[in-house]
């Protein structure tokens, strides 16, 4: 049977970022975690998979292995596993609990309930406390080469987990009370024997607050929160450009029972553009110009991305000659000189010449010795030998 991908185990895109990857697996141990499913050997395996995916993706090399070759990465000759899932020397498992230990006991989540984060919350360690911070969201958004030059204000809109109007975020009915939790009778933990080793835990039945609601509030019930859409505005500063993110402080998700609410970080992709390419802070074009241009010599109007540009063309200018144009190019994000603009010009040829433009033309080539040796001399006198 195929293994499945790893991305989809952790339901997270394949280009996502370090910490993306971590929040990913965070929300699923958590949600398939052996001490949340007592006695479900489905959740235990599904646990055991995304730990799998992450311990080969949070390493850069195991990643790019995978992200080449897929499962058969870390296939040995023989069609057996090798790689992590063979690490240890016994081709077993790696253990689940060094992942998580990783992901949440140093660190500590976005909980506030204790010391140590969503492994202390469950493991020991941490206090009742049954707030629950809010989860961050993302937002993707496209905009144009222009608007990421100049900067501007979006309004977006999506929905999220708002605090609920009718309780206000208590979960309870408006009138009905809070009663002592009958599992953990007030402690908002229960403790958990392993053997040897006694775990401690948040308390399922109230979520850590040692209390119980007596009527859950009819419209979120016993939620605290419902689904909403909302509106905010976004200021893009200008030089932004694909995969910039910015962060919006408090417009995630509502958090539970006094628990902040998260952050939105907003994603950006700054459409193609038809005229410009951008290179870092510098954009790049090509214009056609007329060969009498090219030979005479003058000046044009080139756009820019603020207005028109005046460009010099000096006589006996080739085709393919690229001009810069100073400080016309992307604003800096870090503040530093204005990139500069690029211009390629591309000599026309006539291809349709009426019979006064033939004249002239011939006349030219005659009075030039053009017609007499139409490649240049240097050019000669390389390939003569192969005549």
């Amino acid at each position: 049977m195929a293994k499945e991908d790893y991305y989809d185990l952790l339901g997270a895109q394949k280009g996502a970022t370090e910490e993306e990857l971590k929040k990913a697996y965070r929300k699923k141990a958590v949600q398939f975690h052996p001490d949340k499913n007592p006695g479900n050997k489905e959740a235990e395996e599904t646990f055991k998979k995304v730990s799998e995916a992450y311990e080969v993706l949070k390493d850069p090399e195991k990643r790019a292995a995978y992200d080449r070759y897929g499962h058969a990465a870390f296939q040995g000759p023989g069609g057996g596993a090798r790689g992590p899932a063979a690490s240890g020397g016994g081709g077993g498992f790696h253990d689940p609990f060094d992942i998580f230990r990783e992901v949440f006991g140093q660190q500590g989540g976005r909980s506030s309930g204790g010391g140590g984060g969503i492994f202390d919350e469950m493991f020991g360690g941490g206090g009742g406390g049954g707030d629950r911070d809010g989860a961050d969201l993302r937002y993707d958004l496209e905009i144009t080469l222009e608007e990421a030059a100049r900067g501007v204000e979006k309004e977006i809109s999506f929905r999220k987990a708002m605090t609920c109007e009718r309780c206000t975020g208590t979960g309870a009915e408006p009138g009905s009370k809070r009663v002592t939790c009958p599992t953990c009778r007030g402690a908002g933990q229960i403790r958990r024997s392993g053997g040897i080793i006694t775990f401690t835990q948040a308390c399922p039945t109230c979520g850590g607050t040692g209390q119980k609601i007596e009527k859950p509030c009819t419209v979120c019930r016993g939620e605290g929160r419902t689904p909403q859409t909302t509106k905010i505005n976004v200021r893009i500063p200008a030089g932004v450009e694909t995969g910039s993110r910015l962060r919006s402080s408090g417009n995630g998700e509502a958090g539970t029972s006094g628990g902040s609410s998260g952050d939105l970080y907003i994603v950006l992709t700054v459409k193609d553009h038809e005229l410009f390419e951008r290179q870092g802070d510098a954009l790049f074009c090509e214009i056609p110009i007329k060969f009498t241009l090219a030979s005479l010599g003058g000046s044009i109007e080139v756009p820019t991305l603020f207005g028109k540009g005046s460009l010099k063309i000096p006589a006996g200018t080739a085709s393919g000659t690229t001009f810069r144009l100073r400080e016309k190019g992307m604003p800096s994000l870090r503040g530093g000189r204005q990139g500069d603009q690029l211009v390629r010009v591309q000599v026309e040829v006539p291809t349709s010449l009426s019979s006064e433009q033939r004249k002239l033309l011939e006349e030219f080539a005659r009075v030039s010795g053009d017609a007499a040796e139409p490649t240049s001399k240097s050019f000669f006198e390389k390939a003569k030998k192969f005549f």
